[in-house]
Order: structure tokens, then C-alpha cells, then sequence
């Protein structure tokens, strides 16, 4: 009743053509999260062999990559204080170093990168803090140093990258230098050539999703990977004046057709989604009424599918599918939170395994 589709070769295939696209800086694959609700092992695994660099949230996550075989560079950033750095090391797991703990915690052979925080104001190394930060490192190796941009607006990215160099340089002078410098995410190294430096963080991308928020997804050609399926378990004939769902939310205008699709905020359907349509043989209706835990109703109007129609929630919109970010705009949220979130009791099945 409940199933999500993972295309493994699309994702091969946008991780190539993001890998061409941004050549010569290295392309990172973030897995992060499950790899976005598409399956953090299945998706490491697919790329396993032909990827520059994977990257997770936090050790913990690394761990399971190694547990489960995948022999890429693998890179964590988010270290907590109970977070066994030595088992990092051990099986060779790059760090996201942020802090002066975080420094002074790094087993002698660890491979890291020194985070610092150019203007999103999350983690890694204030601004106030570089001046003793570059003159701590002295006589030390790091990999590399990062930040995150904040997508604010064009200036706010090109004062990131200011503050950005004016690290690196602060870092030359006292002798350190970085063999990888990354910048962007998905957004920015779509955006901004002159900030990919020597790799690139993709992770929405990899999944053939829109990264930004406020314009189309244009000059080059990604696939989305997941697609979001139920079916209709009830069809019935209702009258004019029929509330739907929990509050009454929708009622209906005139004598019509409502089915029932049991997937629900319990799968991560959005339970305040307003004006989602899904795709019925071939036909996009409207879902109707609020969200339940397990259910959603769909207004069929004058059709009537058979019990046991397929319901495209999303997929691909160029196979006319609805999109991740239509349900996204449609609940005030993006298409990130959408795939992140997606799962529950649904059934999960892969391709091109």
C-alpha cells in the first residue's frame, strides 16, 4: 500500500554529471541522513569505487559506512563530546574540527579539516578566534578547511567568500597551508564558479532535486531518484456538503468522487500540506481535507479509478509526475524535508542495484 522507489542508476548518473560539471574540484557525495531519505548504505554502496569523497553528519553515521563495507573517503563533521575520535581514526575517517575541545581531542594520527564559520553562524571557528586558531595549528598537517554558506542573497555568498580567503591567507602567513579548501554546497557550486576551490559538497543535487528555493533547477540535467506511491483503498460517492478529514478543513461543493490513500504524516506525508496534487491514471487530483496519520483523501470529481489504482504522490515531474518540491510549497517547507522525512511503514525497493 505504501511504497518508495529508489533509482540507484539516476543517482549514478547526477553524481556524474555533477562530477563533469564542476571538474577540476573534487565532488563530495553528502549521505548525510539517511542520504536524504534515499538510503545511506544503498546510496554509499552504489557510488562505492567512483566517488571523490563521502560526507556524513557526524562519526556515528561514518561508522555504519565502514560496518557496512564502503572503502571511500568518508567525512564526518558534527563531533560531539562522547564521540569516540580514536575509533574515527581508526578506520579512516576524516573530521570536521570546530572547536579548541574538539582540537585538543584529535588523536595524533587523524586526518582533519578545520571548519570555521564565515557568516552562517552555526558551527566552526568564530571569526574572533582565527588570529589564535592559525597560530594553534602551527607544525600541525590538516587536510583542509571549510565553511557553509548561508544562501542568503549574491552579496551575503561573496562576503562568505571574503571572509573565506582572508582565513586561508591568515593561515599562509603562519605557515599552514590546506590541501583541499571547500566552499559551496549544492546552491553554491551551481551558482558560483570561482567558489567550488578544490571540492564541492552536493548532497540535495546527487538526488536529482532543486536545491534552490526561488528559481528552476537550469544548465544541467539531473534525474529525481525517489518516487512517493500508495493506491486508493476506498472510492466513494459523497454529497454536496460532505466535510473532509479531521476540522472540516474541505467540505465539498457539489455531488462527487472521494478516494482514500493510506499514507499519512506517519510516512512523512505533511499533515498541513494544503493543494497537493497526485497523479491517478494519468490525471492529477487534488488532496483534500487535512493530512491524517495514516491517510490521505483525494476530490476524483466525476472519475472513478478502481480500488487498488497506483497514487503517485511524487517522482519525476518530466514523466509528469508530482514533484518533491511541489509537495514541499504546498506544506511551506522544501523538498529536502520532504525526501528527509519520507518513510515510515512504506516499503522501500531499489533499482539498478
Amino acid at each position: 500500500m505504501r511504497q518508495i522507489e529508489v533509482d540507484l542508476n539516476a543517482i549514478r548518473s547526477n553524481y556524474a554529471a555533477l562530477r563533469a560539471a564542476f571538474a577540476p574540484a573534487k565532488v563530495m557525495a553528502v549521505v548525510k541522513a539517511n542520504a536524504y531519505g534515499h538510503g545511506m548504505i544503498e546510496v554509499a554502496r552504489a557510488l562505492d569505487g567512483n566517488v571523490d569523497a563521502l560526507g556524513v553528519a557526524d562519526p556515528s553515521e561514518a561508522l555504519a559506512l565502514r560496518d557496512a563495507g564502503i572503502k571511500a573517503r568518508v567525512m564526518a563533521w558534527i563531533i560531539g563530546p562522547e564521540d569516540d575520535l580514536q575509533a574515527a581514526v581508526a578506520n579512516n575517517i576524516e573530521l570536521g574540527v570546530s572547536t579548541f575541545d574538539q582540537l585538543d581531542r584529535l588523536p595524533p594520527a587523524a586526518q582533519f579539516h578545520i571548519k570555521i564559520d564565515t557568516g552562517l553562524g552555526r558551527n566552526g571557528f568564530s571569526r574572533l578566534e582565527f588570529d589564535q586558531l592559525f597560530t594553534r595549528l602551527q607544525g600541525t598537517n590538516p587536510v583542509g578547511i571549510f565553511s557553509h554558506l548561508s544562501n542568503t542573497s549574491v552579496s551575503d555568498d561573496l562576503k562568505q567568500k571574503r571572509i573565506f580567503e582572508d582565513a586561508i591567507s591568515m593561515a599562509s602567513s603562519k605557515g599552514i597551508e590546506f590541501r583541499e579548501r571547500h566552499l559551496a554546497a549544492s546552491a553554491g557550486a551551481l551558482s558560483y564558479e570561482d567558489l567550488r576551490y578544490d571540492m564541492v559538497r552536493c548532497g540535495i543535487a546527487v538526488y536529482g532535486l532543486n536545491p534552490y528555493e526561488d528559481r528552476e533547477l537550469a544548465g544541467i540535467e539531473l534525474q529525481p531518484a525517489m518516487r512517493v506511491l500508495s493506491q486508493l483503498v476506498n472510492v466513494k460517492r459523497v454529497p454536496a456538503g460532505q466535510g473532509v478529514s479531521y476540522g472540516y478543513r474541505y467540505v465539498t461543493e457539489r455531488e462527487t468522487n472521494l478516494g482514500l490513500v493510506p499514507f499519512g504524516y506517519a510516512e512523512g506525508m505533511p499533515r498541513i500540506s494544503v493543494n497537493h496534487e497526485v497523479l491517478i491514471a494519468g490525471k492529477l487530483y487534488p488532496v483534500v481535507g487535512r493530512v491524517a496519520m495514516d491517510q490521505f483523501v483525494v476530490d476524483l470529481g466525476s472519475s472513478e479509478p478502481a480500488i487498488g489504482t497506483e497514487v503517485v504522490i511524487f517522482g519525476n515531474p518530466q514523466e509528469g509526475e508530482p514533484s518533491a518540491e511541489a509537495l514541499g510549497e504546498s506544506a511551506g517547507t522544501i523538498n529536502y524535508e520532504i525526501v528527509t522525512r519520507i518513510g515510515g511503514r512504506a516499503n522501500r525497493s531499489y533499482l539498478g542495484r
